[in-house]
């Protein structure tokens, strides 16, 4: 079971607030979500290296 929350969570967990601030607010929430997203990718690319680099050193022990 994943623990990261679906797309319906994340809409409902939106607060009034966001709904009703203004572009310049909205530009700045769309680059913490851009950025956050790439941080995501990398994680999760890191995670594989890991995992590669372990299995190739059990390999060759």
């Amino acid at each position: 079971m994943s623990s990261e929350p679906t797309l319906q969570q994340i809409a409902e967990s939106v607060t009034r607030s966001v709904l009703n601030a203004n572009d310049k607010d909205l530009e700045g929430f769309q680059r913490i979500i851009d950025e956050s997203i790439k941080v995501r990718e990398s994680h999760r690319n890191l995670q594989k290296l890991v995992k590669n680099y372990s299995s190739s050193m059990i390999q060759r022990s």
